[in-house]
């Protein structure tokens, strides 16, 4: 490769680079042409991007990425090395997760996720199990509705509950009469009883 090769090649690693929130690096080593391929089709259809890079110009290019010291990962640039670029914090991990159901490879070499570096193999369960950003939002939406949810419920109940009280109210108020008439005429006729005799 000449020197300008690299140049080219170092720029689109930055590039892949410059904005990821989400970037792993696996080997690959050992998987044929066709497993490969396999693997890359999933990942393109669960939006993450793929790209099999020279250790040493991934290295060279997220030197040159400002904002983010990346070098806890560089001891991991060993043999070879699949970049992988994801909008969702687990998606890499499930992707490498689900492929080794039926294979050894990819294994996890380093992750750059939510600000923490993730070093080897062993941490790939634990990716697999952060929550997404929307994932999260939604749980915080779902928790913040849940009370108000129930404080609504709780006022149309009020609400439902006082115009049944009202309504039950009304006609108990027109039965007392109407059942006092009734015992008047008894006492009535007691005091007749006597005077017919």
């Amino acid at each position: 490769m000449t020197k300008d090769q690299k140049v080219v090649a170092i720029q689109e690693i930055k590039d892949l680079l410059q904005d990821a929130k989400v970037v792993y690096v696996a080997d690959l080593d050992g998987l044929n042409a066709a497993k490969s391929s396999d693997f890359r089709r999933q990942a393109f259809k669960q939006n993450i991007k793929v790209k099999v890079v020279k250790n040493t110009l991934l290295q060279k290019a997220m030197e040159q990425i400002d904002g983010i010291d990346f070098s806890e990962m560089f001891e991991t640039f060993k043999g070879n090395s699949a970049l992988m670029i994801a909008e969702t914090a687990n998606a890499p991990a499930k992707l490498i997760k689900d492929f080794r159901k039926k294979e050894e490879k990819p294994a996890l070499k380093s992750a750059f996720v939510q600000e923490t570096f993730y070093v080897g193999d062993n941490n790939l369960d634990a990716l697999v199990s952060i929550k997404s950003r929307e994932e999260m939002i939604g749980e915080i939406i779902g928790l913040l509705q849940s009370p108000i949810q129930r404080v609504v419920s709780a006022l149309q109940n009020k609400s439902e509950t006082t115009e049944a009280t009202a309504e039950e109210a009304a006609p108990a108020v027109e039965e007392t009469p109407a059942e006092a008439a009734p015992e008047a005429p008894t006492a009535e006729s007691t005091e007749e009883t006597p005077a017919a005799e």
